[in-house]
């Protein structure tokens, strides 16, 4: 049954059917889609797992493929053409499965690539992350929001109409603060040097000294520390920081759209399964670290 946030029903049966992983190239992508097929979610490394938790408690009922481009990752850094490519291939691989839905689970990627892969897949659902901006526009009482993401996010063409939209509806002022590295150091698991906490730090104190009241996390590898950002907001000013993970809000998409064209889980079989450019044991560790998981993954040749 869907998680109560959803809001949307499913009547479970019982049983669970587990993914038999083939290699890509002997797929053809003629299946139709069917409620029962798993649901596609990808990201260049760990950080779409925090988008994954959100899913999985908001449709408890479905299977979930989880795609780690680790090879690639991070996407922060890289020309928008080259991001467009992975996810395309990503989205070739995924949809071979079949997958009934694709979830962008990744700022970068989305802001990049979501269109070309709407393109590519128009049959498909196709759910993407946007920065919480409007939710955080709401939220704020000092009318100005610091945005953390990716150089290449908060590059793209996407988040500059969105943030000129808004704020010019709104009068709420966008901080943009790029964090380079950081998204690579969560994917690394070494939050817990002063280095990395040192850089934390640098992205967060300063959107604070210019009066921002909420925070939003615009990279799905964030989330993951924000607890270690509510803490540093809380030494540095007197006033309740709001951080803004919008890893929910995809979850409640991605479950209407379900529900829209008849595409729930009507049989109570959930599973995860992972799949990774990288090391297979690596993801299989961030998901026993990072959502107390044990996972299979296979490495794929993409």
């Amino acid at each position: 049954m869907a998680g109560e946030d959803c809001k949307i029903s499913a009547e479970p049966d019982p049983g669970r059917r587990h993914l038999t992983f083939t290699s890509v190239t002997s797929i053809t992508t003629s299946t139709p889609m069917a409620a029962n097929a798993p649901i596609g979610v990808f990201d260049s490394g760990v950080g779409g797992l925090s988008v994954l938790r959100h899913i999985r408690a908001c449709l408890p009922q479905e299977a979930l493929l989880y795609f780690s481009d680790a090879q690639f990752a991070p996407y922060g850094g890289r020309p928008e053409r080259q991001i467009e490519e992975r996810a395309l291939a990503i989205g070739a691989l995924l949809a071979a499965y079949p997958v009934k839905a694709l979830v962008v689970a990744c700022n970068t990627a989305t802001a990049a690539a979501i269109a070309a892969l709407r393109r590519a897949y128009p049959a498909l659902i196709v759910v993407g992350v946007e920065p919480g901006l409007k939710p955080a526009a709401a939220s704020s009482v000092t009318r100005v929001v610091g945005v953390m993401a990716t150089e290449a996010t908060l590059a793209s063409t996407r988040f500059a109409h969105l943030r000129e939209t808004l704020s010019a509806a709104t009068g709420v002022t966008f901080l943009p603060m790029a964090c380079p590295g950081l998204a690579l150091r969560i994917e690394q698991d070494q939050m817990h040097l002063p280095e990395s906490l040192a850089l934390l730090r640098r992205c967060v104190v300063p959107l604070l000294e210019q009066g921002a009241d909420t925070l939003v996390l615009g990279c799905t590898h964030y989330p993951f520390v924000q607890e270690q950002i509510a803490a540093i907001a809380r030494e540095q000013v007197p006033r309740n920081v709001t951080i803004i993970d919008t890893g929910a809000a995809v979850a409640r998409q991605l479950a209407s759209q379900l529900d829209r064209h008849g595409l729930l889980r009507r049989q109570s079989a959930p599973s995860i399964d992972g799949l990774t450019s990288g090391s297979a044991a690596d993801l299989e560790r961030a998901f026993k670290r990072l959502l107390g998981l044990t996972v299979r993954v296979v490495q794929t040749g993409i």
